[in-house]
């Protein structure tokens, strides 16, 4: 602990972003950053708690007051090292991580935390500018082979640990590009997707191979996958979109978020699109429903396309500003989140429920119908049940996002050839500690079997699904 009293003398000081009247005319990342000064002085905040919460916290396990004293001693070497033992890919954590780590800081009970997701990304960055991250390929091969099914952050972070082990890792991605919805759901103005490109450059020269464009279960079949590899992990994610069944759903103009998202993150990428196939806000009233962080990305995305107006809505109550007495520090507070893409312009509603989409004449939506509901208890279970209040009005809409979150991976294709047993849900069921599921040399890890989620925690089940098959291969014959 170098200073002893810099929490005391010296301030939260985040990056902050760029000007709204700035960002919203490009794709480029709306968050600043400190010069390394600044950030030495913000690493020097953390109080190495003997019990670090932030360590508690995080899903990863980061041994953040560690790497956080190498920052302040300016040992970017040291502090990436520490950083990259939990971490694979703290350049992604470090920008869209929600960062539990902080919420988790015993400097938040005052609400001045330190800021450990910047200085994560300080240091990774630093490392990679400086030329200290290089490729280190295993020094021997183990002669098995391992197929991982999916690029998203679960699939990257089980390739990238069975890869140091010294098995040779095949990286399968129906998509064009690797990454999964982190090159193609989340907005270029949260992660530059070169980001992705030089961390799978990296994981290339260590000898993990992609085969982008090839979809498991059409392409290849399970059948000749189990033959041609030791074992196989299913990181497909959970792509089932959860749906909205009312009157109009069919009519033009209604379209689920990640069709906005993965569009406008190709015509970033240089892809074309005719103007029937163009999904955009250009000129338009847009109605965002569902308020967590798709929606939020379905926002700043609107903004830049050219909307006219943006409002996003929400069927639960609006979440306490700052403080929440139901979540407590050190637990994650439910309350009220304003992302930059709030900051630029949108109007936000709670307590209401999508009862009907409203056509021109044309057959496209025009206009929404909600209704305003209420939460109440059920004195005999305890439970929250949904009471609609039938005050009614409608919201004018030309585009309306989809952004209510996913249910379940798409079952059809690779996992119904695999038959892999499913939960109640419909997600991959998987052993709690090696990931393994009930069909022989068949793991799974991150969405697939737990349903969507973070990715800092995705990247956890990947590295734990890579210690699963590790042992299986170092067991089997």
């Amino acid at each position: 602990m170098g200073n002893p009293k810099a929490f005391l003398n010296i301030s939260r000081k985040e990056g902050g972003y760029r000007p709204k009247e700035e960002r919203v005319k490009d794709y480029n990342e709306v968050e600043m950053r400190l010069n390394a000064v600044e950030r030495c002085e913000q690493a020097s905040r953390c109080m190495e708690c003997g019990v670090p919460f932030c360590h508690w916290s995080c899903p990863l396990g980061n041994r953040q007051p560690e790497w956080q004293d190498r920052l302040y001693m300016d040992d970017i070497e040291g502090a990436y090292a520490l950083l990259s033992m939990s971490d694979d890919f703290p350049e992604f954590t470090g920008r869209v991580c929600p960062a539990l780590c902080e919420k988790g800081c015993v400097l938040n009970k005052q609400h001045e935390a330190v800021t450990v997701r910047e200085n994560e990304l300080a240091i990774v960055e630093r490392a990679f500018a400086e030329g200290r991250v290089k490729p280190q390929p295993p020094t021997q091969r183990t002669g098995k082979r391992v197929a991982v099914i999916g690029s998203g952050p679960a699939g990257l972070a089980c390739a990238n640990q069975l890869n140091r082990r010294g098995h040779s890792v095949t990286v399968f991605e129906k998509n064009e590009a690797p990454g999964g919805l982190l090159r193609f759901g989340i907005p270029d103005f949260k992660l530059d997707k070169s980001v992705i490109d030089r961390r799978v450059a990296l994981m290339e020269a260590e000898g993990v191979e992609f085969r982008c464009g090839v979809n498991v279960g059409r392409d290849i079949k399970a059948t000749q996958l189990l033959e041609d590899y030791d074992a196989v992990c299913l990181a497909i994610g959970a792509e089932e979109p959860r749906d909205l069944r009312v009157e109009g759903r069919e009519l033009k103009g209604v379209h689920f978020a990640l069709e906005l998202l993965r569009q406008q993150n190709r015509v970033n990428a240089g892809r074309k699109f005719t103007e029937k196939e163009r999904v955009t806000a250009k000129g338009k009233n847009v109605l965002v429903i569902g308020g967590g962080d798709t929606g939020s990305d379905c926002v700043g995305t609107s903004h830049r396309q050219g909307a006219i107006s943006v409002t996003q809505i929400e069927i639960m109550p609006k979440p306490p500003v700052d403080d929440n007495p139901d979540t407590p520090w050190p637990y994650w507070p439910v309350v009220l989140k304003t992302s930059s893409s709030h900051e630029e312009g949108c109007d936000r509603r709670w307590l209401l429920d999508t009862r009907r989409f409203i056509p021109d004449d044309k057959g496209c939506v025009s206009e929404v119908e909600v209704e305003e509901v209420e939460w109440e208890k059920d004195s005999s279970n305890g439970r929250m049940n949904l009471v609609h209040t039938g005050r009614k009005s409608t919201i004018k809409a030309e585009l309306v996002l989809l952004a209510m979150g996913f249910t379940n991976p798409l079952a059809e294709g690779l996992l119904d050839q695999l038959g892999v047993e499913k939960d109640a849900r419909g997600n991959v069921k998987v052993d709690p500690l090696t990931h393994a599921t009930d069909v022989d040399k068949v793991f799974a890890a991150g969405d697939v079997a737990s349903g969507a989620s973070l990715v800092v925690r995705c990247i956890a089940a990947g590295r734990d699904a890579a210690k699963g098959i590790h042992a299986y291969l170092s067991t089997a014959n």
